[in-house]
């Protein structure tokens, strides 16, 4: 078992005793708790500590060792974090950091629909890496058991007309001289057909780059240029298209500045181009794997000149499609070319 089977494992054995755990009494903290979900009453504070179960676009939902669930509205005020670090400052993060199987916890305050409204959101770096890990190999399984599922309803259809082919050539063998021509010609497309429908299966498991583009960025800036957006504009619409695909976003900097500092703007781009894609054509987050800063690291131009400090300050977004979804579904049901006589 290779060292992601032994990751995806453990967090996944993880998840499943924190969301069978049964539903214990709740401490006094002004809020009431129905069938293991809390309601938090208007203009109660109340902090909430536990692991990210389910992401929204503006919400999510951190379940407690208690089993108990509560669902997090996040606004523009909202402060996330990592906990720690030079004089205890921390490191500021997108909301988009926040995902699935991230340990945390949340300050805020009851909204008016009984969730509670995110005023600080507080993390460690390790459980952030482990998060990253989880979702970045998570995700593209789903996209792929959904896939699945949806070629399993085509097989079965291949399979019961390739059925019905076969009876029908017996008949044909045995009624004219020309059947076995005939007989051996259906025969040939229908082997074809399921060979090529299980190579579309295997192909499940692989994506295409369908799309490349490279966000540029003015120095020690996160912030899109009006071009940059024009980009992301016709990166969504090719996207939205597509079926089965999901974006990779990485962000770079150029070697000006120190290592760190350089890592943590690239990961601030990276965050900037995905909430543009959220916010603004709506772009599923389940469609998003998670976004990384590489830092300096990975440039493609020579940093000594300013034109290459240039083209290493960007984002990279690589539009993957499904190639098993890509590829038609074989037709095994198409006439002889010729009838027999």
């Amino acid at each position: 078992m290779t060292n992601v089977s032994r990751k995806i494992s453990l967090i996944g054995l993880t998840f499943a005793l924190a969301l069978g755990l049964s539903s214990l009494a709740l401490a006094q903290t002004g809020g009431t708790s129905t069938a293991n979900s809390r309601t938090v009453a208007s203009g109660q504070k109340m902090k909430v500590k536990g692991v990210v179960v389910r992401r929204d676009a503006d919400t999510f939902v951190v379940q407690d060792a208690n089993g108990v669930q509560t669902t997090v509205a996040l606004n523009d005020r909202t402060s996330v974090k990592t906990k720690g670090g030079f004089l205890r400052g921390g490191t500021n993060y997108g909301v988009t950091t926040i995902m699935r199987g991230l340990n945390l916890e949340v300050d805020g305050t009851g909204g008016g629909n009984g969730q509670l409204v995110a005023d600080k959101i507080r993390f460690n770096e390790g459980d952030l890496r482990t998060a990253r890990t989880v979702e970045a190999n998570v995700t593209p399984v789903e996209n792929r058991v959904g896939a699945a599922e949806n070629r399993i309803g085509e097989v079965e259809q291949n399979s019961q007309r390739l059925s019905g082919q076969l009876d029908e050539l017996a008949a044909v063998s045995n009624a004219a001289r020309g059947g076995a021509k005939a007989a051996q010609e259906t025969a040939d497309r229908a082997v074809a057909g399921v060979g090529a429908t299980n190579e579309r299966i295997s192909a499940l498991d692989d994506y295409q780059v369908q799309n490349n583009t490279s966000i540029l960025f003015k120095v020690g800036s996160a912030a899109l240029l009006p071009d940059a957006k024009q980009q992301l504009d016709q990166l969504a619409q090719q996207a939205l298209s597509a079926k089965g695909y999901v974006l990779e976003v990485g962000g770079f900097a150029s070697a000006d500045g120190s290592t760190e500092a350089n890592r943590r703007l690239s990961q601030r781009r990276a965050d900037t181009v995905i909430r543009y894609l959220v916010e603004n054509h709506q772009i599923p987050l389940r469609r998003i794997i998670t976004p990384y800063g590489f830092g300096e690291s990975n440039a493609v131009a020579d940093n000594a000149t300013r034109e290459g400090r240039q083209q290493n300050r960007r984002v990279e977004v690589k539009v993957l499609v499904n190639r098993g979804i890509m590829q038609g579904a074989p037709n095994m049901s198409a006439p002889p070319s010729d009838n027999p006589q």
